[in-house]
């Protein structure tokens, strides 16, 4: 008897697995006979597969979660036609199971490829899903939410030099995400966020729907705006306003070390840079360089001017006469000469084409082959991160620059990007959509921290580092709430509990979207009151109750 019993924890693993096996299979069966696509099952990829593997770890633009349970979805689903969503959702619900959409991998909290939740998923890659349509003569652009913005600014380009779109800095980054979360860019202060340039929206409801801006009602499609799609509904496409811009735009950079002088140069940003001509957007970016001993913390003042080198110098040695940026700066490739890891370049200025812009914010040469903005290898080496943000609302007194000097000597690969507002984004008010930061905010900080070593030591450090610098700069940002950016996404500032309670997702819902959370609620109890589209910050049912 007893040797029989020793045998009941390996049959009972065994009977769980034939379960789960079979209603793994009842699910695809489903899917199989609910889709036109008679070759639906090419486009399933399962856990044993290759494919499964690739587009995993392609996926996860953090591969912080790579190993964990929570990254491991039952399958993968890329589908090629849109009116097979429907069949997924349905299946779903029938079965109990949860989705992910990912559009480009890039959610900071891996929320679009991963479960905290303990719910069984699928992952609903959008990535096929990549047509693009151009409308030159209407300036309009139906994309759908598999594109990346560098296939987008692409295709833009190849219609000509004068249309843009006001999306992110990243080309790998997808439309589906970035938008819905609004969309913060370097054409922002001229013509306002991606989300504010959209004009229609194609979505799936909960019930397989597909549904375009009239059928959806207005209520949803301001939701979609910059209140996270993936709360909602399946977001299958956007119709988006182009911009004209001029032939030629100057980008440039000036770098210095962060000490005394410097100091007054970013008191002088704060106080300025949401003030300048809308035509141009100037941010700062603060980064270690260096190893070692020759560490140093650098400054880089990184701007985008929406004309000519000629129109631009007088307005800048106006105000920052500093940078000493002359004509001959940027009529001329910098020459490059110091240690490896050093700053080589103080300062640096390129008159180019819009596309040429783009490449210049993604860390590449004005001159580089725009082929790199559809480029979609993978890096060859993981790099792993976490990252926040705040608004600011008034300047920061002078002695945070010395806190955050201090705080960056003892990490080794952070990084705080702030990010000027002011201009068209003053224009807008904060109920157009539900992005609220318009008028009265200054600027957008997102702090990250990057490392290579993925061990559980090095990353709680690291992450450590980045909640201790949050905490100390708590009291020279928003307030009442804490505000923060919904595509730097952090579960710091909270999670939906077990029974999605309104009341306890405000707690983070209202950093995120201030007074228009409420009405986001409002919207998500009218289009999916089942709560089937739910995660770890999905916005809940809105209820009055405590």
């Amino acid at each position: 008897m007893g040797r029989y019993f020793q045998f009941l924890p390996i049959l009972l693993v065994s009977f769980l697995n034939f379960i789960e096996t079979n209603a793994q299979q009842e699910f695809l069966n489903c899917i199989y006979s609910h889709t036109s696509d008679k070759n639906i099952e090419k486009h399933i990829h399962f856990p044993k597969s290759p494919t499964y593997s690739f587009l995993l770890e392609y996926g996860q633009k953090n591969p912080r979660w790579l190993n964990s349970s929570s990254s491991h979805p039952i399958f993968i689903i890329a589908p090629i036609n849109e009116s097979d969503i429907g069949a997924i959702i349905f299946c779903s619900k029938k079965f109990g199971i949860q989705i992910r959409v990912k559009s480009g991998g890039h959610d900071y909290e891996g929320l679009s490829f991963r479960s905290e939740i303990g719910e069984r998923f699928v992952i609903v890659d959008l990535f096929k899903l990549d047509d693009i349509y151009i409308d030159k003569n209407n300036e309009t652009a139906w994309i759908q939410t598999g594109v990346t913005m560098g296939q987008l600014y692409y295709e833009i380009a190849k219609k000509g030099e004068n249309l843009a779109f006001p999306g992110g800095l990243y080309p790998s980054v997808g439309s589906g995400g970035i938008i819905s979360g609004g969309g913060i860019g370097t054409l922002m202060r001229k013509f306002g966020l991606a989300a504010d340039n959209v004009l229609d929206a194609r979505v799936m409801n909960v019930n397989g729907e597909i549904l375009d801006r009239e059928s959806m009602g207005e209520d949803l499609f301001w939701a979609i705006r910059g209140g996270g799609g993936s709360s909602f509904c399946v977001i299958l496409a956007w119709k988006v306003k182009l911009v004209c811009v001029p032939s030629k735009l100057t980008v440039f950079t000036v770098r210095r070390k962060l000490h005394g002088e410097t100091k007054n140069l970013l008191q002088r940003w704060q106080n300025v840079s949401h003030r300048l001509s809308r035509n141009l957007f100037m941010r700062v970016l603060i980064q270690n360089m260096g190893i070692g001993s020759k560490k140093i913390v650098q400054l880089s003042f990184q701007g985008l001017f929406l004309g000519r080198v000629s129109e631009l110098l007088p307005m800048l040695n106006q105000t920052f006469p500093e940078f000493g940026l002359v004509t001959k700066d940027c009529f001329q490739d910098p020459v490059v000469n110091c240690a490896i890891g050093l700053p080589c370049i103080k300062k640096e200025c390129f008159e180019v084409p819009w596309i040429r812009t783009t490449l210049y914010f993604a860390s590449k040469r004005t001159n580089d082959s725009i082929e790199f903005m559809v480029n979609k290898t993978m890096p060859k080496r993981k790099n792993y991160y976490k990252a926040t943000s705040d608004f600011v609302k008034s300047p920061l007194p002078k002695e945070v620059w010395g806190m955050i000097k201090t705080m960056f000597r003892a990490e080794e690969r952070p990084m705080m990007i702030f990010d000027p507002l002011g201009g068209r984004m003053d224009e807008i008010s904060k109920f157009e959509i539900p992005f609220p930061y318009r008028k009265g905010n200054l600027f957008n900080i997102q702090y990250m921290v990057n490392w290579y070593d993925n061990s559980e030591n090095i990353s709680n450090k690291k992450i450590k580092w980045l909640r201790e610098l949050y905490e100390k700069m708590k009291p020279f940002v928003s307030h009442y709430p804490r505000n923060g950016y919904l595509n730097y996404r952090d579960l710091d500032f909270g999670e939906n509990d077990g029974e999605y309670r309104y009341s306890n997702s405000r707690v983070w819902g209202e950093k995120y979207f201030d007074g228009n959370f409420e009405r986001l609620a409002k919207v998500k109890s009218k289009v999916d009151p089942s709560n089937f589209f739910r995660f770890e910050q999905s916005i809940p049912h809105f209820s009055v109750s405590t």
